[in-house]
This record gives C-alpha cells, sequence and structure tokens, in this order.
C-alpha cells in the first residue's frame, strides 16, 4: 500500500496556522495585514531600484552583498524570533509516525508559504534581472532564484532544528533580547557604509563582493554575473557551491530532526553536580554589603540577569549607550559630550522602579514600616544601578575620547556625566515613588493598558527634570571653554560634576523615601495592575 503524500498537508497545516491566528484578534489582523503591505511594498520598490541597476558597471558589487546579508537574515531570524513561526518547532511532531525525508520535504515546502520567503524571491529576482544579460544568464538566473531560496529557507530551518531545545526554553527565549542590539548596531552600520558610499561610490564594494561571491545563496547570484561575462567554468563551480550547500544543510536538517523525534529533552535539566555547584556559590553576593543593602542589590541584579523584560532594557540601553558616541567619532562627527548618551541611557533604569517588581512588589512592601526603611530600599536600588553604570559610562567616555584623540576634554565630559547620572538616579527615585506603573510579564508591551500616561510622565517628565538639574553644571562648562584662562580650570568639571550628582542621588532618595512609605498601598496597587 503505497503512502499518502503528506506535504499538501503540512502546506494547508501552514495555511489553517496563519488562518486561525489572525482569528485571535482584531488587534493581531491589523498588525499582520500593516506588516504584510509594509513588507510588500518595500520588497516591490526594492525590486524596482535593482531592476534599475541594470547596465550599471558595480551591479554586482551591490547585489552580491546583499544576497549575502539576506541569507544572514534568514540564519539568525530564528534565534532572535523563535515564536515568530509555530511550524519552526518540530517537537509538535514527535508523536507522529513520520520518516525524516518526507517529513523535511514537507516542512521545506510549506516553509516557502509566507512574507518572509515572498520578499526573498523578489529580492532575488531583482538581483538576477540587475546582473543578467544574455538568455544563458537568464536561463542560469531561474536556477538561481530558486537555488538562492532554498538555500534560505532550509538554512532557518536547519538552525531552528539544531537549537530548538534552546530556543523553547526560558534562557533560550532571552536572546530575543539580543534582537534589539543587532537592530541598533546594524541600523548605525549600514548609516556609516551610506555615507561612505555616497562619498566614495559604489566602487567601494568592489572587494566586499569579490569575496562573498562564493559564498551561499550569493554564489549563486554569482553565477548569474560569471555567465553574463563568459565565465561558463566559474558560473559551474558557484552554481555548485549553492547546490551543495543546499544538500549539506538538508542533510544537517534531517539529522537534528531524526535526533529531536527519538532523543528525550534533558536540555533544561541541570546535572545534579551543576545544580550542587549553583547552591554553593554565591558569587557577588559575597562582595556586596552586609544586611538589607546587599540583600536588596543582589536582588536587582538578578533581576537584570533572569527577568527577561528588565534584561531587555538593559540590553537595549548598553548598546544604544555605545553605539552612538563611538559610530558619529568613528565618522568624524562626533563630539566627547556625546559619551554623556551613556550615562543617559542608563540613568533611565532608575525609573518605575517598582514596577519592574510587578506584583512581587508586595513581599518588598512589607518590609517597609519607615521612611527609613523605604530610603535604604531606594539607595541600594541606585547602588545595584551604579555598580554597572559608573564603570560603563566611564568606558565609554574614555573610549569616544581616545577615538576623537581630544584628551583634554576628557575631565569634563565625565563630570557631566557623572551629574547627570546623579540628576536621574534623584527624579528616577522620585518618580517611582509618584508615578508607578505596571510592567506586563507576557507580551512585548512595557505598559500596562491605561497607564501609557503614567508612563510619559515619569519616564519624559523625569528625564526634563534631570536636564535642569544639570543646569548649574552644563552652564560652568560652556562658562570655562569661552573664558580666556578657562582651559586652565577645566579639570575642575570632574570633581565637581562628581560631587553634584552624588548630592543629586542623596537628596533624591532623601525626598522620595517619605513618600514611598506613605503610598505603599497605591504603589502595590498600580504595580500590581496587568
Amino acid at each position: 500500500m503505497s503512502t499518502p503524500a503528506i506535504t499538501p498537508v503540512f502546506v494547508r497545516l501552514k495555511l489553517s496556522l496563519l488562518r486561525n491566528g489572525l482569528r485571535q484578534s482584531g488587534g493581531r489582523k491589523a498588525a499582520y495585514i500593516t506588516s504584510a503591505v509594509f513588507a510588500l511594498l518595500f520588497a516591490a520598490l526594492q525590486l524596482i531600484g535593482l531592476i534599475a541597476l541594470r547596465g550599471h558597471a558595480h551591479a554586482e558589487s551591490v547585489v552580491v552583498p546583499a544576497v549575502a546579508v539576506l541569507g544572514l537574515g534568514w540564519a539568525v531570524m530564528p534565534l532572535f524570533f523563535p515564536s515568530g513561526d509555530e511550524t519552526l518547532d518540530p517537537t509538535r511532531l514527535v508523536m507522529l509516525p513520520l520518516r525524516p525525508r518526507p517529513l523535511v520535504r514537507a516542512l521545506l515546502t510549506a516553509s516557502l508559504v509566507g512574507i518572509g520567503p515572498l520578499f526573498t524571491l523578489c529580492l532575488l529576482v531583482g538581483s538576477v534581472v540587475a546582473v543578467a544579460r544574455g538568455g544563458a544568464a537568464f536561463a542560469v538566473g531561474a536556477v538561481a532564484v530558486v537555488l538562492g531560496l532554498l538555500v534560505c529557507v532550509a538554512l532557518a530551518r536547519a538552525v531552528a532544528a539544531a537549537n530548538v531545545r534552546l530556543l523553547t526554553s526560558r534562557k533560550g527565549r532571552d536572546l530575543a533580547v539580543l534582537s534589539g542590539l543587532v537592530i541598533a548596531t546594524g541600523a548605525q552600520i549600514v548609516n556609516f557604509g551610506a555615507q561612505r558610499l555616497g562619498a566614495s561610490g559604489l566602487g567601494e564594494l568592489d572587494p566586499v563582493a569579490e569575496v562573498l561571491q562564493w559564498v551561499p545563496p550569493a554564489s549563486a547570484v554569482g553565477a548569474v554575473h560569471a555567465v553574463s561575462e563568459g565565465s561558463y567554468g566559474l558560473a559551474v563551480a558557484q552554481l555548485a557551491l549553492s547546490a551543495g550547500a543546499l544538500v549539506a544543510l538538508l542533510a544537517l536538517w534531517s539529522r537534528h530532526l531524526t535526533r529531536l523525534m527519538t532523543s528525550p529533552d534533558g536540555s533544561t535539566l541541570p546535572s545534579a553536580e551543576s545544580a550542587a555547584k549553583e547552591r554553593s556559590s554565591t558569587g557577588l553576593a559575597r562582595l556586596l554589603p552586609a544586611g538589607r543593602t546587599g540583600t536588596v542589590m543582589d536582588r536587582g541584579l538578578r533581576y537584570v540577569w533572569r527577568d527577561p523584560k528588565t534584561k531587555a532594557a538593559w540590553v537595549t540601553s548598553l548598546a544604544i549607550g555605545l553605539i552612538v558616541p563611538v559610530f558619529n567619532a568613528w565618522q568624524g562627527t562626533g563630539s566627547v559630550y556625546f559619551a554623556c548618551f551613556a550615562a543617559g541611557m542608563l540613568g533611565i533604569q532608575m525609573y518605575n522602579q517598582f514596577g519592574q517588581d510587578t506584583s512581587a512588589f508586595w513581599m518588598v512592601a512589607m518590609t517597609i514600616s519607615s521612611a527609613r526603611d523605604a530610603y535604604v530600599e531606594l539607595r541600594a536600588r541606585a547602588y545595584a544601578l551604579l555598580l554597572i553604570t559608573l564603570p560603563y559610562a566611564t568606558l565609554v567616555t574614555v573610549l569616544t575620547t581616545a577615538m576623537l584623540g581630544d584628551w583634554r576634554r576628557l575631565p569634563e565630559a565625565l563630570g557631566l556625566s557623572f551629574a547627570l547620572l546623579g540628576a536621574m538616579l534623584a527624579t528616577g527615585a522620585w518618580t517611582s515613588a509618584r508615578f508607578p506603573y505596571s510592567i506586563p510579564q507576557e507580551g512585548y508591551k512595557n505598559v500596562a493598558p491605561g497607564q501609557t500616561g503614567l508612563a510619559w510622565i515619569s519616564i519624559f517628565g523625569g528625564m526634563m527634570a534631570a536636564a535642569l538639574l544639570c543646569a548649574p553644571v552644563i552652564a560652568l562648562t560652556i562658562w570655562l571653554n569661552v573664558s580666556a584662562d578657562g582651559d586652565d580650570w577645566t579639570w575642575l568639571l570632574l570633581p565637581t560634576g562628581t560631587a553634584y550628582g552624588a548630592l543629586l542621588t542623596a537628596a533624591g532618595l532623601k525626598l522620595a523615601a517619605p513618600r514611598t512609605a506613605r503610598r505603599l498601598p497605591e504603589i502595590l496597587a498600580a504595580v500590581s495592575k496587568g
């Protein structure tokens, strides 16, 4: 008896998952349709732009790196967005009597359904049209488009299958917080590259294309250009390289599928030895102060390391705080004062301190019976933040100064950074008590419904107040820089800014402590909402 084909079943399953997902809520349907429209519009514009490159002397230098970056995107997509496609998890099929080869074929075909594959198809078609000249080149281009699309999809599937145990665990889902870092870094790299290309022309990409034309799936597009140039042997080698990569990826995918379907899941079960080691090791806690201060600091640092929402906020702040001053200095358009961006981004983490605890704040509230208790709690939270922020802000400032070679301004830049940090700690402590709001643990929202206004007042109002509090140090910096003999005294801005920031922090904590002690029921109700 012949075995029925499972490929059509899996295609219908993929369509059903998409359809049923859109039926869950009107908001989800609107978000999906909006993202689909923008993605397809961008794909169409990109297709038109690539076709417009046809006949350009450096067309290959554009399309080959573009296809290579596209392949990289398919490789990292399952790591950063593991929940973006439910069919990426083959462990849901372990109870079904399916063999690896038919399963790979069915999943590969089903993976071609979606916005991502359509976007990839548009880019590959545009790349082929941009470099193809002659009937033979277009014939090879048709093969190159199919090969490139299959390599991209198989690459994503192989990566997902190899890491599915990790990606479906709690620690694996934390990889998604790195997406903000990658996006922020990538945006700055693209911006820098576009400026360089605008000044020097597309010829700057020629050496990059020479290398990437041997990297699948870009090698398939390189083969089309080789045929257009009459280098048929080179084209055969590049096509063979892409075809070989596809075969290898399918074999790797099949191997991991077999292992997933036949072996137990022990990825989230620590060994007895590692568990005992974790219990016996106190790590950083041994270096923290004794009593409540050390306990609160340890709790805050554990939030940074373990809580997905807190970790995401810290990773984003650390990345942007470094990228903005460093990339501007790299492009020669920056200033040492841009280093204050690092202190500003990390100072934001002091805002809504109690909202980070969510409903667990009631355990903290039970230990606060006076303004003194509230003061020690807020002070310890500020200490935990300073433990990371002070060395980080110093490092970013020194790095930015070194890249610009403007060492004379290092003391004033550090002084301004420390003053700004102190001002944000002060205003953050006060707004945490005055405008607390809840942070939902599920989904991507950072504010509970109905509390958006509180979040805006807390963060942006606090930042404006911090800027006003820094006005004396800013004015002193300007005065020393414009006065005739002020350059001899700019070194005073470092101790002045440091002392001023410390005084602001102490004053902010003192003012926030009584309000925190009085408003414990209101704070608990606000942060427990949602």
